[in-house]
């Protein structure tokens, strides 16, 4: 049994919250939890017959991974922060009667030193029983839930998630022989800097085009080898972000005076439409960043870096356009859950 097997016959398997009884009968109610660095995000949803019906969802702002970088240990302040939107999450999932369960952690659960106390303390506290992924897994994720943005008329594209401690880089291609052809993961890594990290080391409050340059710099000495083996060829290829940095950007871009997801996912933006957002970004203080609803004090302190991140993968992968996510890991997980349950169709 692996480590999101289903619940059935009211057995709970290893990776299944404790405190989360499986419902008496098959609900068809599955529920994806992604812990990451930054934020906590919850989705759950009923499958449909052309994919799944969102029937609630939860995100919050948590920075698990704050000061990580400097003491290497999860704060108990932030150890707080996670649990108490960790109890939400597992409300929601008892209220729903999610039968169907994978509950993910990523950066901040692979680097912390106490990271085995903080999940055992989340379990005994919440009943949520968190499984740590791999960046590799991280990567197969995102791409399974971003993929249907792909251009269909397109051969692949080059895929980004830029996260709170790493972000993960993907070439994805199509196979033009195969008669319905499938996105493929061609190549594939993970650098470890994310909007997080990169803001504490080099500052995220006042941002000068001084020191923004060098935190392009650095991002782009982790980028360039990647770049070097898979930059060559990209010919009818488009980036593919997700990210809140990526979805801010569209925000600020289309003068939103707070964000929508329905005006968000699945935009284009091409390479003057990023540069003069970024450049509008940079020229904003602190406080007129937190002031903005698309942004606000949240992530006021850590948009620039991933902008940051965002202009050394431009730089790399000199592509004209980027068509903007607001969906990744949750839905990666829902649709291989239900693939693997035989209720959504693999293509």
């Amino acid at each position: 049994m692996n480590d999101h097997t289903r619940l059935r016959d009211g057995h709970v398997p290893r990776a299944a919250p404790a405190g989360l009884v499986a419902a008496p009968a098959e609900t068809g109610v599955y529920a994806a939890l992604d812990l990451g660095t930054n934020n906590c995000r919850l989705l759950i949803a009923c499958p449909t017959a052309d994919g799944f019906r969102v029937v609630d969802s939860f995100s919050r702002i948590i920075r698990l991974g704050e000061g990580i970088s400097s003491t290497g240990s999860i704060s108990e302040a932030a150890i707080e922060r996670a649990i108490a939107a960790l109890s939400i999450c597992s409300d929601k999932i008892r209220y729903r009667k999610a039968r169907r369960l994978r509950l993910i952690a990523t950066e901040a659960c692979r680097a912390a030193a106490n990271a085995e106390q903080f999940r055992d303390r989340v379990a005994a506290e919440t009943g949520i029983r968190l499984e740590v992924i791999d960046r590799e897994t991280e990567a197969t994720l995102a791409v399974i839930g971003c993929s249907p943005l792909l251009d269909p008329r397109g051969r692949g594209a080059i895929l980004f998630d830029i996260g709170g401690g790493s972000t993960e880089l993907v070439r994805i291609e199509r196979d033009p022989d195969e008669p319905n052809p499938m996105p493929r993961i061609k190549a594939w890594m993970s650098i470890p800097l994310g909007v997080v990290s990169l803001a504490e080391h080099f500052g995220g409050r006042d941002v000068t085009p001084e020191s923004y340059a060098t935190m392009v710099a650095e991002v782009a000495q982790y980028v360039a080898p990647f770049a070097a083996e898979q930059g060559a060829d990209l010919r009818d290829m488009h980036m593919l972000g997700t990210s809140g940095t990526v979805t801010t950007l569209a925000g600020i871009h289309l003068n939103l005076a707070r964000y929508d997801r329905r005006r968000i996912d699945g935009i284009w933006m091409n390479d003057a439409d990023i540069s003069a957002t970024v450049t509008k970004l940079l020229g904003m203080s602190y406080q007129e960043r937190a002031n903005n609803s698309c942004i606000s004090i949240e992530r006021a302190d850590l948009v620039l870096a991933g902008c940051a991140i965002l202009d050394a993968i431009r730089n790399a992968f000199p592509l004209p356009r980027l068509r903007v996510a607001d969906r990744g890991l949750r839905e990666g997980m829902l649709v291989e859950m239900m693939r693997e349950d035989g209720v959504l169709r693999a293509c």
